[in-house]
């Protein structure tokens, strides 16, 4: 067998044992990879979470660069790349201290290997590597949809005013062109939707009036109807998100044990029941249960809880959690889009889609319209036999003025608060942002910072000094990853302390550490840590009773044998949360729940401070659980707004009526999320909800800016008869008033 030729000139003597029980398994991929083509490299320089390679493959072979670059930019280990051809060079970071350097670098030497032969598509030199968005191409098709209009608009100025020799052919011709898109919704609503909307009262007044020859009032009307249109596009969102996969970051390969021997395969090829191994700083790739080891797995990928979790054999483990500690034998039971993870996906896949054409308050209030126009119009007719009459009353159907009035409302709306720093991304969610009555929050990371912060240190006796605890606690804690070490280690550096070295220990996953610290015996851990090794407890919780009942996790302190003191922690609240969650209560009349992957105690503690009814808490929820949830909130009637972070909150953001999330929130968050808040402030919900509202008011406005003068005209068209063009000058006159109105939430922003 050939082996992979790389240099590790920079192993430790402390990796050397793992590095040799783990590099007979990878006699497999040596093989393949010698046996195909062996990539030479060699390691030319390694830090702890920096590593640089020589390839000197790098330098003639461009394809195989590109593969090697897509190889690494998918690994979970890898933090950032960058390559030098000419020095035939690649430096790769990492994430430090998740598992041994010599494993990791090892590990991107197998990607080294990998990318000669894998088969990946590398777009080639000069193409586009990104299709243009559903949207993007609607949008820019209606915009494009106003140079026809427009042309013939200024034909008919030219025929008529201004008496240039244009046949009327030619401009009756551009008319019956320009006015296709209207014609084809009119026939749309007619044969699939079976009824008469707003398209078809348009396309019976531009037949009209062209056929009467009022070229000039059927082009603007026909322009004034596709920047309606345009502008609806523009506000409206597609209804396809584009969501990123749970598990595409998981590895391409991974550890399986098949008939006693360890061997590595694609990720693909697991099959149910196989036994698949997982070591520190790996993502565990399937769902299962733990057959063999124990381990502190981080699952906020999954649940969005920052505190990772202790599990041992015989419990169940989830893919794309990532083990931080330990190494895990795991039976296969679930795989890919069977997952958790991946029927997270599929509910995200599978939210209802809402049309916002359809729904645009616009055009419900343009359509109501149609029938009572038709029948008066026809009455007109009927009676007079005059059909410049009945052109007239169907021309002042005051449809056209709400279907560019409202949209430019709602972009304006749009672009304030943008301006704002609030990314809203449709009509539709400022439409449900104004009536919003149920605000479901998810806890970590949203109502809290999402990191540990120490928030007491408490000892039995006065003569013991808190900071002599943390002393003690950061020594034995010093690079060990764990949110709360990392915690207590930014504790002890904001006091100033000078931490001893640490001499020998032992780390034990789930329970504490051991260590001995300038002659002292010391144990740092949970209680039943301090408990397992005869350390009485007695003492601390006489002097602190309350220790039991405040709900705050904790740390315990020993040393030789005696309690020192405890040291609470928490994920402190955001500095904004109780002023947001009151006006939400108080002035908006909100109800608010809080959605939670964490435990129930956890949960009522956070709730209690920010005075949420404990029936509206509701914990220990995976994702499709907090889909449920925002569902029968809103089959009760509620308009639900759901406001989350992570890539947990996925689902329960696409089934909610409004979805909110931040800028620094995950990537499926933030592109399955209506609204997004830019500048990372719960605040900006608030203001999100007023430009809302005051866009719904200045619509109301902008109805009655066109009912009125519109409604006088009809009566006068109906009565004592009204010429086509006086009619088309009140309908686009009093719809340039509304638009102007429409415009104030962007003219606010300005002097804001």
């Amino acid at each position: 067998m050939t082996n992979v030729a790389v240099h590790f000139n920079d192993v430790s003597r402390r990796s050397t044992k793992k590095l040799r029980e783990k590099s007979t398994t990878f006699t497999g991929i040596a093989y393949q990879a010698g046996r195909l083509s062996q990539v030479s490299c060699s390691i030319v320089n390694a830090t702890p979470g920096r590593v640089r390679f020589r390839v000197p493959r790098l330098v003639h072979d461009l394809e195989y660069t590109q593969r090697l670059k897509m190889l690494l930019a998918a690994d979970s280990h890898v933090t950032s790349i960058r390559f030098k051809r000419a020095a035939s060079s690649v430096v790769i970071r990492y994430l430090p201290g998740t598992m041994a350097d010599a494993l990791v670098h090892f590990h991107f030497a197998q990607l080294i290997q990998q990318a000669s032969e894998v088969l990946v598509s590398v777009p080639s030199k000069g193409a586009s590597t990104q299709k243009p968005s559903a949207r993007d191409t609607e949008q820019a098709s209606s915009w494009a949809g106003l140079k026809l209009p427009a042309l013939v608009s200024t034909l008919s100025l030219l025929g008529g005013p201004l008496g240039l020799s244009i046949p009327p052919a030619i401009i009756g011709g551009s008319i019956a062109l320009a006015a296709m898109p209207v014609a084809r919704r009119a026939l749309n609503s007619i044969i699939r939707q079976r009824r008469l909307n707003v398209d078809c009262l348009d396309l019976t007044a531009i037949s009209l009036m062209t056929a009467q020859s009022h070229f000039i009032t059927s082009s603007t009307m026909i322009t004034m109807i596709q920047l309606g249109e345009a502008i609806r596009s523009r506000t409206a969102r597609s209804s396809k998100n584009q969501t990123l996969d749970l598990l595409s970051s998981l590895a391409q390969f991974v550890w399986v044990e098949r008939e006693g021997e360890k061997q590595q395969i694609p990720l693909e090829e697991v099959e149910l029941g196989d036994t698949v191994i997982v070591y520190p700083g790996e993502q565990i790739p399937v769902d299962g249960h733990i057959l063999r080891g124990k381990a502190m797995i981080d699952e906020q990928k999954l649940t969005g809880e920052s505190m990772p979790v202790v599990r041992t054999q015989g419990e169940t483990v989830y893919a794309s959690t990532l083990v931080r500690d330990g190494q895990l034998y795991i039976l296969v039971e679930q795989t890919g889009a069977n997952t958790r993870a991946g029927r997270t996906l599929q509910l995200i896949q599978d939210v209802p889609v809402h049309d916002t054409r359809v729904e645009n308050y616009a055009a419900k209030i343009a359509d109501r319209a149609v029938i009572p126009t038709l029948l008066l119009g026809g009455a007109v007719f009927a009676a007079t036999g005059n059909i410049a009459r009945a052109a007239s009353v169907l021309t002042l159907d005051f449809a056209t003025g709400i279907r560019v009035s409202v949209p430019t409302t709602v972009m304006a709306a749009l672009s304030a608060a943008a301006r704002r720093g609030i990314l809203i991304r449709s009509g539709r969610a400022l439409e449900k942002l104004a009536l919003v009555n149920a605000v479901v929050f998810d806890k970590t990371g949203t109502l809290t910072q999402g990191d540990v912060a120490i928030i007491g240190i408490k000892t039995p006796d006065p003569s013991i000094s808190p900071l002599c605890v943390l002393k003690l606690a950061a020594a034995a804690e010093q690079r060990i990853t764990h949110p709360v070490a990392l915690a207590i280690m930014r504790h002890a550096n904001y006091h100033e302390l000078i931490v001893p070295s640490r001499g020998e220990w032992e780390y034990q996953v789930g329970l504490g550490i051991r260590a001995e610290i300038e002659g002292q015996h010391v144990l740092v851990g949970s209680e039943r840590f301090l408990l397992k090794e005869g350390v009485s407890l007695e003492r601390l919780y006489q002097s602190h009773p309350d220790l039991k009942i405040t709900g705050y996790p904790a740390i315990y302190v020993a040393s030789n044998g005696e309690v020192l003191g405890v040291i609470q922690y928490t994920d402190p609240l955001r500095p904004e949360s109780r002023e947001v969650l009151t006006v939400l209560k108080q002035e908006i009349g909100a109800d608010i729940h809080m959605l939670t992957g964490d435990i129930q105690q956890r949960a009522q503690t956070v709730a209690r401070e920010l005075d949420i009814k404990p029936t509206h808490v509701h914990a220990e929820a995976f994702p499709e659980q907090k889909a449920e949830i925002i569902q029968r909130l809103h089959n009760e009637g509620r308009t639900v707004a759901f406001v989350g972070d992570g890539l947990n909150d996925s689902a329960a953001l696409a089934y909610a009526d409004v979805s909110v999330s931040f800028r620094d929130g995950s990537e499926v968050a933030r592109e399955t999320a209506d609204v997004v808040l830019m500048n990372n402030d719960l605040r900006g919900l608030l203001e999100a909800i007023a430009i809302a509202r005051n866009a719904k008011k200045i619509i109301h406005q902008n109805t009655s800016i066109i009912a009125i003068p519109n409604i006088s005209g009809l009566a006068i068209a109906a009565t004592f008869g009204l010429n086509p063009m006086a009619a088309n000058l009140i309908n686009n006159g009093s719809s340039v008033i509304a638009g102007a109105n429409g415009l104030r939430p962007m003219l606010n922003a300005h002097k804001d």
